[in-house]
C-alpha cells in the first residue's frame, strides 16, 4: 500500500520547479479546447508507423542511464516508515536531477519526463509491464478584434492520466486514458472521463489490431497526437471533421513503402448513445522514398474516405495529403471535402471543405520556426462564409515534446465576421 501511495503521489502531484515554468503558459486557439483535442495517441510519428519506437532513439542517454536508479525502485519499507517525509523528498530531489540531465533527441514522438520511474515490470500475474504517466497543458491567449474589445484568458486546459499495460508475452497491450479536466460546455462528466480505452494485438507482423475506444484515422493531422502538433491548435478541417473518439475495430498496417488504417466503428462519440449508426474509415499512405534511408528526405502521400450514418443522418468525407521533410526543413499539405460530417463540430449535413499548407524549419535542435495557411468553407452551398487563418509560430523544445514552450500569432479573416488577431503563449509537459 505504501508503494502504491508513493506511485500515485508522483504521478499526480510531481511537477518541475516553479522557476522552470515561470513564463510557461499553453495551448489553444479556440475559445475553449475540445476535450477530444486533449487526448494522447500511441508513441508514434505523424504517419503512424506500427513499428516499435525504441527509447534509445528518443532519449539521448548511455545504456546504463536508460534504467534510472533513483525513485520508487529504491523503496525500502523500513526506512520509508521511519522517515516518510524524507523518502518522498529524496524522490522529488532525485527526479528533478534526472529530468535536468535528460536529453530528448526527437520531437516527432511524445516522450515522458518520468518514464523510467513510473514503468513497472512484473514477474507474476497477467501483466508484463505497466506504465503510469500524466500530461498537462495551460494556456494564455489574447484575442484582438479589429473592432471591439480585447479579450484575454488563462486556463488550465488539460489534465490527463494514462495507464499503458503490456500483457505477458508482449503481443497484446492496453491503454486507459482518463480526462478529469473540467469542461462546462461538453457532455456529462463521466461521458468524457474515459477517452482511450482499448486492447491492441501485434501478433500479425507489420500489423496492429485494435478493439475499443480510440481516435479514428481520418486525415493525417486529424488522427495525430496533440502532443506532436506543431501549432497550438489543429487546422480547421481537423477541428471540424475529425479529432473525436469512437468505439470500434481497426486494422493498422505498416510497410517500408506504404501504410494503412482501416476501421469499422459505432458513429456514437463520448459514449453518449449505444450504436446510433455505423461508420467506416479507410486511409492509405504511400512512401516512395521509404527504402532510401532518408538520403533524399521523407515523402508521404495519402488519401482516404469516411462514410457513416447516425440517427438517420448520413455523412461522407474524402481527403488527400502530401508531406515532405529533408534535414531541418519540412512541409505538409492536406485537403478534405465533406458531404456531412461527424467530427469535432458535431453531426452535421453541411457540405464543407478546407485545406491547409504548413512549413517548418529547425534553426537549432531545440528552436523551430513555423508558418501555416489555413482555409475553410463551412458550407459550399452558402456564399461569403469562408474562414482563413494565417499562423506564424515558434516552438522551443526544452525536453522534446515532454516539455516545450510555444508562441503563435494568428490572423483570422472571416467573410461573415470582423477580422481579428490572436496572440498565444503556451507549454505542455508530460510526466
Amino acid at each position: 500500500m505504501k508503494k502504491f501511495l508513493t506511485i500515485l503521489f508522483c504521478t499526480l502531484f510531481f511537477t518541475p520547479s516553479a522557476e522552470a515554468f515561470e513564463e510557461i503558459i499553453a495551448l489553444e486557439t479556440e475559445t475553449k479546447p475540445s476535450f477530444s483535442s486533449t487526448v494522447l495517441d500511441n508513441e508514434e510519428s505523424d504517419d503512424n508507423p506500427v513499428v516499435k519506437i525504441e527509447d534509445s532513439t528518443i532519449y539521448k542517454q548511455e545504456e546504463s542511464q536508460l534504467r534510472l536508479k533513483s525513485g520508487i525502485a529504491d523503496y525500502n519499507p523500513e526506512t520509508a516508515s521511519a522517515y516518510p517525509g524524507m523518502f518522498l523528498l529524496n524522490i522529488l530531489k532525485d527526479s528533478a536531477k534526472d529530468i535536468k540531465e535528460l536529453e530528448v533527441e526527437r520531437t516527432d514522438v511524445p516522450s515522458q519526463l518520468l518514464k523510467d520511474k513510473l514503468t513497472f515490470n512484473f514477474e507474476k500475474g497477467p501483466l508484463e509491464s505497466l506504465h503510469l504517466w500524466s500530461a498537462y497543458q495551460m494556456d494564455f491567449s489574447t484575442n484582438i478584434p479589429e473592432s471591439g474589445d480585447t479579450d484575454s484568458n488563462f486556463n488550465v486546459g488539460l489534465i490527463n492520466i494514462l495507464f499503458d499495460g503490456k500483457f505477458k508475452g508482449g503481443k497484446e497491450n492496453f491503454r486507459v486514458m482518463l480526462d478529469p479536466t473540467h469542461r462546462s460546455s461538453h457532455p456529462a462528466f463521466m461521458q468524457t472521463f474515459f477517452q482511450d480505452l482499448y486492447v491492441e494485438s501485434t501478433r500479425i507482423p507489420h500489423h496492429k489490431i485494435l478493439i475499443g475506444n480510440s481516435r479514428p484515422g481520418v486525415g493525417i493531422e486529424g488522427a495525430q497526437s496533440p502532443y506532436t502538433l506543431s501549432f497550438i491548435n489543429r487546422s480547421q478541417i481537423s477541428r471540424n471533421f475529425s479529432n473525436m473518439r469512437k468505439f470500434g475495430v481497426r486494422l493498422k498496417g505498416d510497410y517500408s513503402l506504404a501504410d494503412y488504417d482501416l476501421g469499422v466503428y459505432s458513429s456514437s462519440t463520448n459514449f453518449t448513445s449505444f450504436f446510433p449508426g455505423h461508420e467506416f474509415d479507410a486511409w492509405l499512405n504511400l512512401k516512395p522514398l521509404g527504402k532510401t534511408d532518408g538520403k533524399y528526405g521523407k515523402l508521404v502521400t495519402g488519401a482516404g474516405i469516411q462514410s457513416g450514418e447516425k440517427h438517420g443522418t448520413s455523412y461522407y468525407l474524402t481527403g488527400a495529403y502530401a508531406g515532405y521533410s529533408y534535414k531541418k526543413f519540412w512541409t505538409k499539405f492536406e485537403y478534405a471535402r465533406a458531404n456531412g460530417s461527424n467530427g469535432g463540430s458535431g453531426l452535421t449535413n453541411a457540405r464543407a471543405q478546407g485545406l491547409f499548407v504548413t512549413a517548418g524549419y529547425f534553426l537549432t535542435k531545440k528552436l523551430e520556426l513555423l508558418a501555416r495557411y489555413d482555409h475553410f468553407d463551412p458550407d459550399r452551398d452558402t456564399s461569403n462564409n469562408n474562414r482563413k487563418e494565417i499562423t506564424l509560430g515558434t516552438n522551443y523544445y526544452l525536453k522534446g515534446q515532454a516539455l516545450k514552450l510555444i508562441f503563435n500569432y494568428v490572423f483570422c479573416k472571416n467573410d461573415a465576421a470582423d477580422d481579428s488577431h490572436r496572440l498565444m503563449v503556451g507549454t505542455q509537459f508530460i510526466l
